[in-house]
């Protein structure tokens, strides 16, 4: 049974922040460095967990904005920043044009096919000159998992079969894709950082009983299935995952992107 949005922030702030995002705001604490003339916006900051760490890096006079995807992680995130003492201001409001000196935006966990509009918006609210960095999941990642995901499609006569699939892979961007799409928009001095991170699992059961692949990753893949669609494909997927792993764990690699620029002087 799908979770209510409201049990999801808690999954998020429990497991998501440790198990994923860490994994990609461990690149932007090693390749940004944050100057905070003025302000600050974090784009999706989930229940806020990063984008407190950074708080505490800025100076007191820094302003500091950030967005929460929905009400239920938006209630956790300002919680939390209570409790710490946090001056961060979080909301779900869209911000307007030429608004901030530096932008972060999350789309570690964004819907596939949305990354045009999420790059396009990040860079519409900084300023001129601003710094702006996007972290997210490039093409390479979950080949593991696509993989095997292609054989049960197949074996189970879901849909055209390999076509799904196919369209899984599509939806990641590449950097190079990433990197155009960010110059279009209007940044310059573009850099891309990667490293590959790697998930296990002791079996196959482990794997779609973790809340990453069953509550955040599959949902999005099978959004075309019905819900008893979803959970065959679910036990499909973990017994293959025996059958072929055998003893030996299961793993599937991410590779995790940070792309950095400046917002181009127009003048």
């Amino acid at each position: 049974m799908a979770k209510t949005q409201k049990e999801l922030a808690f999954l998020r702030d429990l497991y998501i922040n440790t198990e994923w995002t860490r994994r990609f705001t461990d690149l932007i604490d090693k390749h940004v460095k944050l100057v905070g003339d003025e302000n600050l916006l974090y784009i999706n900051a989930g229940t806020g967990d990063h984008v407190t760490e950074l708080r505490e890096k800025l100076r007191e006079e820094v302003s500091v904005f950030a967005t929460c995807e929905n009400e239920d992680l938006l209630m956790i995130a300002r919680d939390k920043a209570e409790v710490l003492k946090a001056d961060i201001e979080f909301s779900l409001m869209h911000f307007s044009e030429d608004a901030f000196d530096e932008v972060i935006a999350d789309g570690t966990l964004m819907r596939p096919g949305t990354f045009l509009d999420f790059v396009n918006d990040a860079v519409r609210v900084a300023r001129e000159g601003a710094k702006v960095a996007i972290i997210l999941p490039t093409a390479g990642s979950f080949g593991e998992i696509f993989s095997l995901l292609w054989e049960v499609f197949f074996n189970e006569s879901y849909g055209e079969s390999g076509a799904e699939v196919e369209a899984m892979i599509a939806s990641l961007p590449s950097v190079s894709l990433i990197e155009e799409i960010a110059v279009t928009a209007g940044l310059i001095n573009v850099e891309s950082h990667t490293a590959i991170e790697v998930f296990e699992f002791e079996t196959g059961e482990e794997f779609i009983s973790s809340t990453l692949v069953r509550d955040y990753l599959l949902p999005q893949w099978l959004d075309t299935l019905s819900e008893k669609e979803k959970e065959q494909v679910m036990e499909k997927l973990a017994q293959l995952i025996d059958t072929e792993e055998g003893k030996i764990s299961f793993r599937f690699s991410v590779k995790a992107t940070l792309l950095t620029g400046e917002k181009e002087y127009l003048n």
